[in-house]
């Protein structure tokens, strides 16, 4: 199975992600793409460069990094599903509103147009705030299946959510078969 595995700039979370991204490598062909942050962005969880060569290595091939590169996906039928972990607040804006202006938003309306399952494995600061508007279209919309998601860390973080990354397997299992694994809520 072909599997486009995205990643967005929820720098924090790159050390739970990567594990996944191996172990669904050691039975799939991953593809690995980056975001414009996620490509280019340091941060004091390591450089892109670092980020950058851990999943080429685990992969075996460069991240997609363009649009121009994304675009192809689909037409090409290029990917059986795609993975978007973590998916920020912002790429989850620009998916519930159609835009496709960064490699991974590109990456995920390519592969739609074939009806093929998108995997969101959510990391936002403001999950219970000024994204849940657009959690809640994508909820509602084909193709479109979350990896369970609850706060992790009401106290501090009163409207932050994030996916519990070690789903992610099961979830693609279940949207492969059209079904989105439950519950959705953690």
């Amino acid at each position: 199975m072909n599997i486009g595995f995205a990643m967005c700039g929820s720098f924090c979370t790159y050390a739970k992600i990567f594990p996944i991204m191996e172990a669904l490598a050691k039975e799939h062909t991953v593809t690995p793409i980056f975001s414009q942050s996620a490509y280019t962005t340091d941060s004091r969880f390591g450089s892109a460069q670092e980020h950058i060569h851990r999943a080429a290595q685990i992969c075996g091939r460069d991240p997609i990094h363009t649009i121009g590169q994304s675009e192809p996906i689909g037409p090409k039928k290029l990917l059986d599903a795609l993975i978007i972990a973590p998916c920020t607040g912002n790429t989850l804006a620009k998916l519930a509103h159609s835009i496709a202006d960064s490699p991974v938003t590109m990456a995920a309306k390519s592969h739609l147009r074939n009806g093929r399952p998108i995997v969101i494995a959510v990391s936002t600061n403001d999950a219970l705030a000024g994204a849940a508007e657009n959690i809640g279209k994508l909820l509602g919309r084909k193709h479109y299946y979350f990896v369970p998601f609850g706060q992790d860390d009401a106290q501090n973080k009163p409207t932050s959510m994030v996916a519990d990354f070690t789903k992610i397997p099961p979830t693609l299992k279940a949207a492969l078969e059209g079904q989105q694994i439950q519950p959705v809520l953690l």
